[in-house]
C-alpha cells in the first residue's frame, strides 16, 4: 500500500515537473505581455524533436541539446515579433485566437519537418531503475526533476538578481511606467518569449526519453501547463510550480486508484473547479479579468 503512493507520488512528481516548466513558461509571457500563449506546449514538441533530428544527423547529445534549445528560443522570438508584437493594442480574445493559430501553424510545420512519427531520445543515464522504499523509479525521472528544479531556481535568481529580470518584472507590474522609466518592453516581450521557449524545450528534452514525442504530443502537455498556471494564480510564477507539482500528483494518484482513463480528464475538471471558485488561483492576486 505505501509503496504503491511512493510510487505514484515519483511519478506524479515527474510528470508535475514538466507541468511547472510549461505553467512557468504561460506566467512569464502572461506577465510580459498579458498574453495567453496557447502555443506554449509547441515549444516543447519543438525541443525534443530537434533534439532527436541533430542526434540522428551524428550531433553528440549535449551538443544537440543546446543548440535543439537555442532553435526553440528563436522560434519563440520570431512568435513575438511576428504575430503578438504587430497586435499588442488587440483585445484579450484576439490575442488568444492568434496564439492558438500559431500553435496550428507551429504543429504543421513540425509534421512537415519531422513527419508524424513518434521520437524518442535514449535515457541520459541508462535505464537500470532505482528502488526507493519499495517503488520504482527510472534514473530519467531523477533528471526530469533534478534538471527542472535547477532550471526553475535559475530563473528566480534572474528575476530577483538580474537588471534584465527586473526590468521584465517592473514590465509586468506597470508597463507604461516601466518604459517612463526607459525600459524597452518590446525587448521585454522577446524576452520573456525567449525565456518561455527555452522552458518548454528543455521541458520537451529531458521528459521525451520517458513518454517520446511527436507532432500532436504539445496539445496536452500545454494545457495541463495552463491548468497548473491557473491553479496557482496566473501570473504567479510561485503558483505555476506549485499547480503543477500539485496537478501531476493528483493525476497519478486518481490513475493509480481509480482508473487511467481519468488521467488527462483531471487538468480540465481543476481549471473548471478553480475558476468557479477561487477564479484568482491559489496563490494569485485578487481581480479578475472578464474575457
Amino acid at each position: 500500500m505505501i509503496e504503491s503512493m511512493i510510487q505514484f507520488i515519483l511519478a506524479g512528481l515527474t510528470s508535475g515537473a514538466i507541468y511547472a516548466l510549461v505553467g512557468l513558461g504561460f506566467s512569464i509571457i502572461y506577465n510580459a505581455s498579458h498574453v495567453i500563449n496557447f502555443a506554449q506546449g509547441e515549444f516543447i514538441v519543438i525541443g525534443g524533436m530537434s533534439t532527436v533530428a541533430l542526434l540522428a544527423a551524428g550531433v553528440p547529445l549535449p551538443l544537440a541539446i543546446v543548440l535543439a534549445t537555442l532553435v526553440t528560443m528563436l522560434v519563440g522570438m520570431a512568435l513575438a515579433k511576428f504575430a503578438i508584437q504587430p497586435a499588442k493594442d488587440a483585445d484579450v480574445v484576439a490575442l488568444i485566437i492568434i496564439t492558438i493559430g500559431a500553435s496550428i501553424f507551429l504543429r504543421g510545420v513540425v509534421q512537415l519537418v519531422f513527419g508524424k512519427d513518434i521520437h524518442s531520445l535514449p535515457a541520459f543515464s541508462g535505464e537500470t531503475p532505482l528502488n526507493l522504499m519499495g517503488a520504482t523509479l527510472m534514473p530519467q525521472s531523477l533528471w526530469v526533476m533534478g534538471i527542472s528544479s535547477a532550471l526553475i531556481v535559475v530563473i528566480a535568481w534572474f528575476f530577483n538578481a538580474t537588471l534584465a529580470g527586473k526590468a521584465m518584472l517592473a514590465t509586468a507590474y506597470n508597463a507604461l511606467a516601466a518604459r517612463l522609466m526607459g525600459v524597452d518592453t518590446k525587448w521585454v516581450l522577446l524576452s520573456a518569449f525567449a525565456l518561455s521557449a527555452l522552458l518548454g524545450a528543455v521541458g520537451g528534452i529531458v521528459v521525451t526519453p520517458i513518454t517520446f514525442v511527436s507532432y500532436e504530443s504539445g496539445i496536452m502537455l500545454g494545457l495541463k501547463g495552463f491548468s497548473a498556471a491557473v491553479l496557482g494564480g496566473l501570473g504567479n510564477g510561485v503558483g505555476a510550480v506549485a499547480g503543477g507539482l500539485i496537478l501531476g500528483i493528483v493525476e497519478a494518484l486518481s490513475a493509480g486508484y481509480l482508473s487511467s482513463a481519468y488521467k488527462d480528464a483531471i487538468a480540465f475538471i481543476i481549471i473548471l473547479v478553480v475558476l468557479v471558485f477561487r477564479p484568482n488561483g491559489l496563490f494569485g492576486k485578487k481581480g479578475i479579468d472578464r474575457v
